[in-house]
């Protein structure tokens, strides 16, 4: 694909939703008025159907039960959850008591993205099973005291079924569940721009492979397009964001000098441009040798820029966790963290470590963390960031390798390190479960090269059940604590 970048588009492009996310408010998705105010491409909402089944006079959850009277409870919960589930349109919402009325049921599922079927009662299992056999992506929510037929879920996924079982009596999680099934759909619409040559596992480097394991498209971009964008940016608007975003709000600047940081910020502008001529929701750059760094300056700044804006920049061409990245932005609204893991077994810990972060791990929304900002620390130039990250924080550490295998584990930040200054900017203690046990089985033995064995992408929170109940509707299976 060639793309060509005048100044009046490049413009256009730069300018639109100015002081704003250009590509959404939220990382979930958002509504049609917000990507017209921002200039995001009016991509179709992702529709899911939801869809009750139970029966009267069932013996659980009691012979008095009647459907009819649970499903309001849900669809005012549902309503009340709107705003956290982004760009969804919930369609349907029908009742379903007989195996009947789940075939007539069925056609309609079909034309939907995911179906949240919603689990009141025991004895309808016939039922439960015509609707998996429907063969859409499914989230199946189960009450405590609905029934026993959540046991078959896991049957359900052993035969190959895209559905996850939320088995809670939590209602707000019926968003969680939503966002989940909705994730294969919101990976489809968007883009993954790729600047020079990838780097990753052997699947995940082929565009065709990611394409039909996971629905995204990849766009090559060339190194002399970059540099196109670059130059069409107005010095004016690299020096207000300059100004507005990084220097400004810096709580120290060490090393680079203002000319550098506006450098930085114009290649921030140019990759905004490229994504949007692009529509696409990712970047990743060979960016370490792979790029003019004196003409362009690092990508430092620009990839923790759109991280914080709810899409995703990724360095060195690493699309295991580019991909890694633009799923857990989908699922669960939050950044990753690319990082160099190393270990300090002394302290039962991993340490991550890198020199671009983003300042709003908790999600767009959220508060900036304080930084500094430095140098590349390979070489000691460009513009770099020292995020202060958030100390007693939980933290989830992941990477989809092969485009078929999670491998993730949980651990605590602990401290901020500073070992004389070595290693990369930004950097976290994370205490782990058994850094010696995963030391000696790093990787699990499914990576092999430089960048696949050593990045992994910190996420703040525990997100262990979410990846598990991500896992089947996206196809990969999980390896935990590695």
């Amino acid at each position: 694909m060639k793309e060509t970048f005048s100044r009046r588009g490049f413009m256009n492009a730069a300018a639109i939703g100015a002081g704003a996310a250009l590509f959404g408010r939220t990382a979930m998705g958002q509504s049609a008025a917000d990507r017209k105010a921002d200039g995001r491409p009016a991509y179709p909402p992702v529709k899911i159907h939801r869809v009750y089944v139970g029966r009267q006079r069932a013996a659980w959850p009691k012979p008095a039960f009647k459907p009819e009277d649970e499903v309001p409870v849900f669809e005012r919960k549902l309503a009340e959850l709107k705003s956290r589930m982004g760009d969804v349109e919930l369609v349907g919402g029908e009742l379903i008591q007989t195996q009947d009325e789940a075939a007539r049921l069925i056609p309609k599922l079909k034309e939907a993205d995911g179906v949240l079927l919603i689990h009141l009662a025991l004895g309808v299992l016939p039922i439960l099973q015509q609707i998996v056999d429907a063969g859409r992506p499914t989230a199946f929510f189960s009450q405590p005291f609905s029934g026993h037929e959540w046991m078959f879920v896991q049957q359900w996924q052993n035969a190959g079924k895209r559905i996850a079982l939320f088995a809670t009596r939590d209602l707000n999680e019926l968003a969680d569940a939503v966002n989940m099934v909705a994730v294969r759909a919101r990976m489809t619409r968007p883009r993954l721009v790729v600047v020079g040559r990838p780097a990753g596992t052997p699947p995940a480097i082929v565009a065709e492979n990611v394409k039909n394991k996971l629905g995204v498209d990849v766009v090559p971009v060339s190194v002399e397009q970059v540099i196109e964008a670059h130059k069409s940016v107005d010095p004016k608007l690299a020096e207000a964001e300059a100004e507005q975003i990084w220097i400004k709000p810096a709580r120290k600047i060490v090393e680079p000098t203002r000319e550098e940081i506006i450098k930085s910020s114009k290649m921030f502008l140019a990759m905004k441009a490229i994504l949007a001529a692009n529509r696409a929701q990712a970047i990743t750059i060979h960016c370490l040798g792979g790029i003019p760094i004196d003409v362009l300056g690092y990508p430092c700044l620009g990839f923790t820029r759109l991280l914080d804006m709810g899409l995703v920049g990724a360095c060195e061409a690493d699309m295991d966790s580019t991909l890694t990245m633009l799923m857990f932005t989908y699922a669960f609204g939050v950044p990753g963290f690319i990082s160099d893991p190393l270990f300090d077994t002394s302290k039962n810990a991993v340490i991550h470590a890198h020199c671009t972060a983003p300042t709003r791990m908790d999600g767009p929304a959220g508060e900036r963390a304080p930084f500094i900002i430095r140098t590349h620390t390979d070489d000691d130039k460009g513009a770099a960031l020292e995020v202060e990250m958030r100390v007693g924080q939980m933290i989830t550490c992941a990477k989809l390798v092969n485009l078929d295998t999670m491998i993730a584990s949980t651990g605590k930040i602990i401290e901020v390190p500073d070992f004389d200054d070595r290693g990369c900017r930004t950097q976290i203690t994370t205490e782990v479960n058994n850094a010696g046990a995963m030391l000696a089985n790093w990787g699990a033995g499914l990576v092999d090269g430089w960048v696949p064995q050593l990045h992994r992408v910190v996420f703040y929170g525990d997100r262990m059940a979410g990846v598990r109940q991500l896992a089947p509707l996206m196809g990969f299976k999980v390896i935990e604590g590695m």
